[in-house]
């Protein structure tokens, strides 16, 4: 469910290609929270039974800022596809950046910044966010060493 206030942008101008169909899938059962953006460019998923916090924001696309003649506004990167695995857990007022995926079964802790992949069944949370916690069958909810929250599992 996609409440009214939540927004979703879609390209940039009237006219431009898109570089992929769909350019946002929102899976089945989802519920994004209240003041949430979604801004895709290129491609955004997000599986099924995803809910997200409010105020939470999502993007495949950023400004540039390297040539000091162009105001930042007018410099754009490339776009880098996010991905959202099937029952996750963003929380309030946190943020993805491009080029991510987060996994199946992966909770983001309030007000983080997931700059990089995170893998499937862990908890991450802080900005920039790292893994703190992930499930290992048999064991359960482990915690994660701060040597290990850097470690794809």
């Amino acid at each position: 469910m996609v409440g009214p206030h939540v927004a979703l942008s879609v390209g940039m101008v009237e006219g431009q290609d898109a570089l992929h169909s769909p350019v946002v899938r929102i899976g089945d059962r989802c519920l994004i929270g209240r003041g949430s953006g979604i801004v895709a460019h290129f491609l955004i998923e997000i599986g099924d039974d995803v809910w997200t916090g409010h105020h939470v924001y999502i993007t495949d696309q950023n400004h540039g800022y390297e040539d000091v003649s162009v105001p930042i506004s007018r410099q754009s990167q490339p776009e880098k596809a996010v991905r959202i695995g099937n029952r996750s857990w963003i929380g309030h007022g946190s943020v993805v950046l491009p080029g991510v995926t987060i996994g199946h079964h992966v909770v983001i802790g309030a007000n983080s910044v997931v700059t990089r992949d995170i893998p499937d069944y862990c908890v991450a949370v802080g900005a920039p966010a790292r893994v703190i916690r992930r499930f290992v069958k048999g064991d359960g909810w482990i915690d994660v060493s701060p040597n290990e929250s850097d470690a794809h599992f």
